[in-house]
């Protein structure tokens, strides 16, 4: 395809190509991608959560990754507002997510979320469980304030992410996503910064991805060799922007073959600004080094379509912001294969439907008063 397209057709005929991941054929390349919205009473999503989902479904969404979700670990979070899937009730409203977003013609994982360290003691839905992690740390800190995890505590863990995947399958969903990203209970395993345990779990780049690969092996174990799982990774953590699992392509390799060995479908590729170049050397982003090391299908994501550059670059104004030309080129080269759009979602629910239509002038520019409804 030539790069004189008109950007609009362009950024169109390109999303629009369907793609099959592991036993799930997603009908076009855009994904909703995770994010936290508390509006869940007692962590049971209502129909308010499915009109959500639906309605962005309907709008042209190829796969809704949905907000992480609880599993079934006391320490696992600290809100009641965040939706668990545990639970008879929480797992009969997520039921009725599912069938919404197949009923729009979508399709749709749950994002499964265990926050480790970050979690603050004597928030709900359990206020007495502990903040656990490989070593109590967190991010930033030098002296435990929580309880480092013994086997028990691995286990434990281990069995609620293997539930929580059997339910997913169970009540309907078509694959699912282990948040292992930003500094949460996965990704301090894998970061030297929070993991300093000196067993198996502890040590190199490989021995720190032990237990997000025991995990996924369990997880791959339980569900349909068919069912996709997704793998949610970043370099940067909430609370240290500039924190790296993998200085290096080859560092990064040895974090991500483990993983991807033990049985991911597809890689999500967290960064802040999807156009930026990863290593130095290349214009490869984290998401297109995923895919040159694994093989695996992967997600990019990071401020895709947040502002009014962005939208006047789909229309071919020109842009001072990078990277919109080169998405759309990345894509076409299967430099990686999916792009999930986060809070320009948010504010309009349209967003799919106006991009893979061509009516990019109907685009509206992210305003954070979006975060405070669920429409």
């Amino acid at each position: 395809m030539s790069v004189n397209t008109p950007p609009a057709s362009r950024a169109a005929e390109i999303l629009s190509r369907p793609i099959a991941l592991n036993g799930l054929t997603v009908p076009n390349r855009i994904v909703m991608a995770p994010m936290t919205r508390q509006f869940s009473p007692g962590g049971i999503p209502g129909e308010d959560v499915v009109s959500y989902y639906s309605r962005r479904a309907a709008a042209g969404v190829g796969l809704i990754v949905t907000e992480g979700t609880y599993v079934g670990h006391d320490s696992a979070g600290q809100s009641d507002s965040v939706p668990r899937f545990h639970g008879e009730e929480q797992l009969a409203g997520w039921a009725k997510v599912a069938e919404g977003v197949h009923a729009a013609g979508g399709t749709i994982v749950p994002q499964l979320w265990h926050i480790g360290m970050v979690r603050e003691q004597g928030q709900p839905p359990f206020a007495e469980a502990p903040a656990v992690g490989p070593s109590g740390l967190r991010v930033g800190a030098d002296e435990p304030t929580g309880k480092a995890m013994d086997q028990r505590d691995l286990d434990d863990v281990i069995g609620a992410f293997v539930e929580a995947a059997a339910a997913a399958e169970r009540i309907g969903f078509d694959g699912v996503e282990l948040h292992g990203a930003h500094g949460y209970l996965l990704d301090q395993f894998l970061w030297a910064g929070t993991n300093r345990r000196t067993d198996a779990y502890g040590g190199d780049p490989v021995a720190r991805t032990k237990f997000a690969a025991e995990i996924i092996a369990a997880v791959r174990e339980t569900v349909s060799a068919d069912f996709p799982i997704v793998f949610r990774y970043s370099q940067w953590k909430q609370e240290a922007y500039r924190a790296r699992l993998a200085e290096t392509p080859e560092e990064l390799e040895a974090v991500l073959t483990p993983l991807a060995a033990a049985g991911v479908d597809v890689f999500h590729a967290s960064t802040r600004r999807y156009w930026l170049p990863e290593f130095e050397g290349s214009d490869l982003n984290l998401a297109g080094w995923t895919k040159k090391l694994t093989g695996k299908p992967v997600i990019t994501v990071g401020s895709v379509g947040l502002d009014g550059d962005f939208i006047k670059g789909f229309m071919g104004e020109g842009s001072p912001v990078k990277g919109i030309d080169d998405l759309l080129e990345s894509l076409e080269r299967d430099e990686y294969d999916m792009v999930a759009v986060g809070r320009a979602l948010l504010q309009d629910p349209e967003w799919a439907a106006k991009v893979l239509a061509g009516r990019f002038d109907e685009l509206k520019p992210y305003d954070a008063a979006a975060l405070k409804t669920l429409s």
